[in-house]
């Protein structure tokens, strides 16, 4: 059981199917919500008035962050899972023959990397009280050093890279009062993150995010000395 959690990056794809799977389980959900013109969070609220919280959140902003946590601190004193979905892509078509814009670059790594640090570790108090302290950062299979065969995607695939590398050291530093971090690639979704729907995915949204609801739910069985890097299906991935 998942009494509570907060979901980052849930206005829309995986972010807020994650958000329905856990409502229907009954979890007091704590949605980060990022776009304003979008309202499938607003319909979910209307649904769910007593177990759903929205809140505005910039996970490149620690301003942001901070706000949303006095939100969180206003319904609850512990969090039992924190999902750290919110990403963005960047540019994946100029290699090291091209010009590549490494201010975008700063850009990606400030969302995908240093976002999921920032909530983790404003998070960490209420998830150490927690009955899972569980971290799922949604990462990708572009962040695998070992089976990397691309030339370009240079700010998605560095961000996750290095957000695995964080999700260890984030491990590490938990392990021993029982907190524990999975890495999930949440598989070739149906989603928006180039600007566009990506119709050409072999998920949608709600199927990556069913898969990885029982991940979640059986999150004991990958408990160890190491974070657990793995597809949707549970299967091990090389870092």
């Amino acid at each position: 059981m998942i009494t509570t959690a907060c979901v980052t990056g849930a206005d829309r794809g995986v972010g807020l199917s994650l958000v329905r799977e856990l409502l229907k389980l009954g979890t007091h959900v704590f949605a980060g919500k990022f776009l304003r013109d979008l309202n499938y969070l607003d319909r979910l609220k209307e649904q769910y008035p007593e177990t759903l919280h929205l809140f505005m959140l910039d996970v490149g902003s620690e301003e942001s962050v901070a706000a949303a946590i006095a939100v969180i601190l206003e319904h609850t004193d512990h969090l039992d899972v924190l999902i750290n979905n919110a990403a963005m892509l960047g540019d994946t078509q100029a290699t090291i023959l091209d010009s590549i814009d490494l201010k975008e670059i700063q850009e990606v790594f400030n969302v995908n990397t240093l976002g999921p640090l920032r909530v983790s570790q404003a998070l960490m108090p209420l998830l150490l009280k927690g009955e899972r302290k569980l971290i799922a950062n949604i990462s990708s299979e572009a962040g695998s050093i070992g089976s990397c065969e691309r030339n370009s995607w240079f700010a998605y695939c560095m961000s996750k890279s290095a957000l695995n590398m964080q999700s260890q050291l984030i491990h590490n530093g938990i392990r021993d009062v029982g907190g524990q971090v999975l890495v999930i690639h949440p598989g070739w979704v149906q989603t928006y993150m180039n600007g566009k729907l990506d119709e050409q995915g072999d998920l949608t949204p709600e199927q990556s995010a069913s898969h990885i609801m029982k991940l979640l739910l059986r999150s004991d069985e990958f408990k160890g000395e190491h974070a657990v890097f793995v597809d949707y299906k549970g299967q091990s991935l090389s870092w």
